[in-house]
């Protein structure tokens, strides 16, 4: 499992219960940029079969996801809001070295979506613990799990792509940026807020 050095204080899931209806239309989003940014690998990574291969299937499994997440909405008698943006991610982003070889830069985008999916597989298993509806806490839980492999995965590759290349490193300067930028979030009625 991984080892973020700064965890969600339990708090964020009250913020976040709070108002649910907030909370399923962030989330709902953040499963769709999943999809795009799996689809944005397959397009950086066409020579890779097997990794695209494996990006496909992950697209699909987070298109579900949205869908989970929209019939949530709709059984609740709301309706999807607007895509919004997230902050967390956009700091990420950032982070991403640019420049250097071809290599590097894949590394760099595998390690980014790594880090993204890492922590909302983290807060995911915060709200699966803490949440009072326990239909929510389950779907939470059983999206962590899911989260957990795609984060994995994206860390393998890193580390199959960067052949030659110090990705353990890399890896520990992510996890310690954002460790440092986390601590302005677990305000809000947000996947990542």
């Amino acid at each position: 499992m991984f080892k973020l050095k700064l965890p969600t204080d339990p708090r964020w899931a009250k913020i976040a219960e709070s108002n649910i209806e907030e909370v399923l239309s962030d989330h709902a989003w953040c499963e769709q940029k999943a999809v795009t940014n799996c689809i944005t690998l397959i397009t950086m990574l066409p020579e890779h079969t097997h990794i695209i291969t494996e990006l496909i299937k992950i697209a699909k499994e987070e298109m579900e996801h949205f869908e989970q997440v929209h019939e949530l909405i709709k059984a609740n008698g709301w309706v999807l809001g607007r895509e919004r943006k997230d902050h967390y991610v956009n700091e990420l982003y950032k982070f991403m070295q640019k420049g250097g070889s071809r290599q590097s830069h894949l590394v760099e985008r595998l390690l980014f979506s790594a880090m993204i999916e890492a922590r909302s597989c983290e807060r995911f298993k915060v709200l699966s613990d803490t949440i009072e509806d326990q239909e929510m806490a389950k779907f939470y839980r059983d999206l962590m799990i899911s989260e957990a492999n795609h984060y994995t995965v994206f860390l393998g590759f890193a580390n199959e792509i960067g052949e030659g290349l110090d990705v353990k490193k890399r890896w520990e300067e992510w996890l310690a940026y954002e460790a440092e930028i986390i601590k302005s979030y677990g305000n809000s009625e947000a996947i990542h807020g």
